[in-house]
């Protein structure tokens, strides 16, 4: 599993972006939905590609085969 970031930038004007990096589907905004509540209202939400993603659950499996039986 990634590592899950959260990357602040606030300008001088007082107005704070956020960018969640490492993070697929919507856990981004589980992520930072208290820390929203805390700073303000958001104005603007830009989803990049990785939101649009579906987290998938992979399993190893072996198969064996009986060469012995007919």
């Amino acid at each position: 599993m990634p590592k899950e970031t959260i990357k602040f930038t606030v300008r001088q004007d007082g107005q704070v972006t956020e960018e969640v990096i490492g993070s697929l589907a919507n856990k981004c905004e589980q992520l930072t939905g208290t820390i929203e509540s805390k700073l303000g209202t958001v104005t603007q939400r830009l989803y990049k590609p990785e939101y649009y993603q579906t987290t998938t659950t992979q399993e190893d499996v072996t198969l064996q085969h009986n060469t012995d039986e007919n």
